[in-house]
């Protein structure tokens, strides 16, 4: 637990930012309209594959068990953002096609 609180003290900074800018997101996601919102969320969560990479660069350089657990939970919630915004443009895509009589 001390190792913990020793992590929060010393990038305080940037847990501050991290913070920041998940309140900013979710402020700028919640005013675009409902007509762009799906096109941009599918297309942004492609994007995401940077965010796994860099989790794979994080776990690879890990030193201890915390760093490895983020970049492990990095890993797995970019994957699923991944693939949700693959999931979305297919059937975002599947409402434009002709239906077969």
């Amino acid at each position: 637990m001390e190792e913990v609180f020793k992590f929060f003290l010393e990038y305080k900074e940037m847990i501050f930012i991290i913070t920041l800018s998940v309140f900013l997101g979710i402020e700028v996601i919640s005013h675009v309209p409902a007509v762009l919102h799906t096109p941009l969320m599918s297309g942004s969560n492609a994007i995401h594959g940077v965010v796994i990479i860099g989790a794979i660069i994080v776990m690879g350089h890990a030193e201890n068990t915390l760093s490895l657990i983020f970049g492990f939970v990095a890993v797995i919630l970019g994957t699923l953002n991944v693939v949700g915004g693959f999931v979305v443009t297919d059937r975002m895509l599947e409402m434009f096609k002709k239906k077969k009589n």
